[in-house]
């Protein structure tokens, strides 16, 4: 692995083009361009909080606790970082099948397609991240939000966010290749893990339930549920993950990106192969 992370880094140009090019092409028909990626998470934003913010403002008032009074940030900051997920877990699927001329042209590691996927959309939420301070400056200024220290998640959430998507993005475009019903399959994962994890929604909702609590363990085994606790705890520093939790994430993301990289090289001949 420390081998394949030095050759990667010495074709840092190559992912750098590649990430360039994925851009161009997805916007290269669009008069918006790359306004696109942030009406989209803005658009969603908008909904959930007409739905509970609006329809079911007592309930949601009552679990949000501290975020309450800025409940649109609340939103948006995780609507932001689910769609750096949604979008890196479905091209990073695909990355392999959908350039397989370029993949058995170019001299680079293989790794390099799934993990431009990742950067291109990351790139896509580091350009949301004004508008993300903007609200937040407002409510700030309003007094109902107090960030200070808490900014420090920032970093902290991006590295693991990071990790997680590199390993599943590597596991995902290679078992892809040998299984074309996993990019189906991804779709519905992709759904459920969305309700699945405090996106919309605090933590502490989970746990206060009457759900069984093998069903809340296994809950927080999702390494996502630490990471969007750490994105909440930018603004909120409340949300920001027990040592349990965090070290479950971290540990998670790790494992994640381990068995990602272990799995693309055993893989790799019979991907080549088939490709």
């Amino acid at each position: 692995m420390t081998a394949g992370v030095a050759a990667l880094w010495s074709h840092r140009n190559s992912l750098r083009i590649l990430v360039k090019r994925d851009l161009a092409v997805k916007y290269q028909q669009s008069v918006l361009g790359y306004f696109w990626s942030l009406i989209e998470p803005l658009g969603m934003g908008a909904i959930y909080f007409f739905v509970f913010g609006v329809l079911y403002s007592g309930d949601t008032e009552r679990h949000l606790g501290q975020a309450a009074e800025s409940y649109p940030l609340f939103l948006i900051t995780g609507i932001f970082a689910w769609m750096w997920t949604s979008s890196a877990l479905s091209e990073a699927t695909n990355a392999l099948t959908g350039q397989s001329r370029l993949i058995t042209t170019m001299n680079v590691p293989r790794q390099v397609f799934p993990i431009g996927r990742v950067t291109g959309r990351f790139a896509e939420y580091v350009a949301g991240l004004p508008i993300l301070f903007a609200v937040a400056a407002v409510y700030a200024a309003h007094g109902r939000i107090h960030p200070g220290w808490s900014l420090l998640a920032l970093p902290l959430a991006v590295l693991v966010q990071a990790t997680l998507l590199v390993g599943l993005s590597l596991l995902l475009s290679a078992v892809n290749v040998l299984m074309r019903d996993v990019e189906r399959f991804m779709r519905l994962i992709i759904r459920v893990l969305f309700y699945a994890t405090p996106i919309i929604y605090p933590l502490s909702l989970v746990r206060e339930s009457g759900m069984p609590g093998w069903v809340k363990v296994g809950y927080e085994l999702n390494p996502l549920v630490g990471i969007f606790q750490l994105q909440h705890a930018i603004w909120y520093p409340d949300e920001f993950p027990d040592a349990r939790l965090l070290a479950t994430t971290v540990a998670g993301s790790l494992l994640l990106l381990v068995a990602g990289w272990w799995a693309f090289r055993r893989l790799e001949p019979a991907v080549l192969k088939e490709l």
